[in-house]
């Protein structure tokens, strides 16, 4: 045993877990397949600007102990996510609030746009939804679905929403103020400099092999370390052997552009269907940058395939049961620990992911 713990991932949960177990003198060994450190937080710096390769990642906690934990590692500017949302050649604020609805029907108050949804509602006459259509239409009658919410949502699932379980939509949330915050959290922000930098501090001092593929690499040497954190897909840990779980992914077009300011907001939605990619992300806008050309990056939302990086668990019966089956196998095991979205088959926020992360911390060490 060369190490007490072997972290398979040097994405923020294994990272963490890492600097945590450092601390309380303990040996890791960190591995990741990929040439760079960061998982999916991973930010490129590409002329000044941090490139978020992996999509936007926008940072918002209510949990100020987590706050406070990361703010060890980074200072964090005021960003706010405000996103535009554009219909064909309609543009609207998101979250839904008083802007969208103002824009939508021409009025001005919350009373006159709760009636408006309201009376949108009652002449759908749906009782039981049968699907994600009818639920979103039973939650917000049919513009607001029609123009922000079908499309997009079609997009994203690369299926009809009639065809969609009504469960994935739960609630839509209603905004009758004038506010284009799209979270609810206290605190939120973007560390200044980019999300590279975090991790890079995280596992200041610790071994780290990148490139590194875990079933090559634990090979011959299953003894390595004492224990193994586990952060990537744990149907392959077990070589699928129960079957495979399905994911949503994402395909990015990134290029520079010779313009100081392309779309004026760091995330656009694209709401109709016609539009093949699913939001633009304008990266320097997170950092309210001041280059003198700007990077872009489309999203086109796809089926996964073995191969490509998986994104977006699918958490519908199906899956969940089948996951449900290989954690019965997880919880046998008494030197493997699964952790973070992949070995959890779960969406997890980064807050999620670093609160996660300190309980296990905490059972653990």
């Amino acid at each position: 045993m060369r190490y007490d713990y072997l972290i398979v991932g040097a994405g923020l949960f294994g990272s963490v877990f890492a600097y945590e177990a450092k601390k309380r003198g303990k040996t890791c060994l960190v591995i990741d397949k990929r040439d760079h450190i960061g998982g999916n937080v991973y930010c490129e710096d590409r002329n000044g600007i941090h490139v978020h390769k992996y999509g936007a990642h926008i940072f918002h906690t209510s949990n100020k102990e987590v706050w406070n934990y990361i703010n060890q590692f980074a200072e964090f500017n005021h960003y706010i996510n405000s996103p535009i949302a554009v219909y064909k050649d309609e543009l609207y604020n998101l979250p839904f609030n008083m802007n969208t609805f103002s824009k939508l029907w021409g009025i001005r108050t919350p009373e006159e746009a709760k009636e408006k949804i309201a009376g949108q509602i009652a002449e759908l006459h749906i009782t039981e939804p049968k699907n994600l259509e009818e639920q979103a239409l039973s939650l917000v009658g049919r513009d607001v679905y029609e123009k922000l919410i079908k499309g997009y949502t079609e997009k994203q699932w690369g299926r009809p929403c009639t065809e969609l379980p009504s469960f994935i939509i739960k609630r839509l949330p209603l905004r009758f103020i004038y506010d284009n915050n799209y979270f609810n959290d206290r605190y939120q922000g973007i560390p200044i400099g980019g999300y590279t930098k975090i991790i890079e501090k995280m596992l200041e001092g610790t071994e780290v092999k990148l490139q590194t593929d875990y079933f090559d690499f634990i090979k011959g040497q299953e003894n390595i370390a004492q224990k193994t954190i586990f952060t990537g897909m744990i149907d392959e840990f077990y070589h699928y052997q129960l079957g495979t779980l399905e994911y949503r992914t994402v395909r990015f077009e990134t290029e520079e552009l010779d313009c100081e300011n392309y779309q004026g907001n760091a995330v656009v939605n694209y709401t109709d269907r016609e539009v093949p990619y699913t939001r633009i992300i304008e990266h320097k806008h997170f950092e309210f940058g001041k280059q003198k050309t700007t990077i872009i990056s489309r999203e086109y939302s796809s089926e996964w395939k073995p191969g490509i990086e998986p994104y977006y668990p699918i958490n519908d019966e199906k899956n969940n049961s089948l996951f449900e089956r290989y954690r019965e196998l997880a919880d046998k095991e008494t030197k493997v620990i699964f952790g973070g979205r992949l070995g959890n088959y779960k969406y997890y926020d980064m807050d999620k992911v670093i609160e996660a992360a300190l309980t296990l911390v905490k059972e653990e060490l």
